[in-house]
């Protein structure tokens, strides 16, 4: 009984932390230290530049994170901020 249990808690704890990484975004754009960065107003102006209505942007690990709507779609925008390439786009 008792090593059901424990099977049955390791189980449950790597459906979960399994899930929460899946649930996050892209994370690994850059090694730049964050010092050095360009400013998350430049990767904004790309995705405006792009047709995306910027809602809001933040940082995500070593990207940003810039959240834009087209065409009535969200969409989630991952910048590189050490040259504000496009690293990653997710449909919402």
């Amino acid at each position: 009984m008792k090593v059901i249990r424990v099977v049955a808690i390791a189980l449950t704890v790597g459906m979960g932390m399994g899930s929460a990484a899946m649930a996050d975004g892209f994370k690994d754009c850059t090694k730049l230290d964050k010092a050095s960065w360009k400013p998350a107003s430049e990767a904004e102006a790309k995705a405006k530049a792009l047709g995306y209505e910027v809602r809001r942007s933040k940082i995500e690990g070593s990207c940003y994170e810039v959240y834009g709507v087209k065409e009535g779609k969200l969409y989630e925008l991952f910048y590189s901020p050490e040259d504000l390439s496009l690293k990653h786009t997710i449909a919402k």
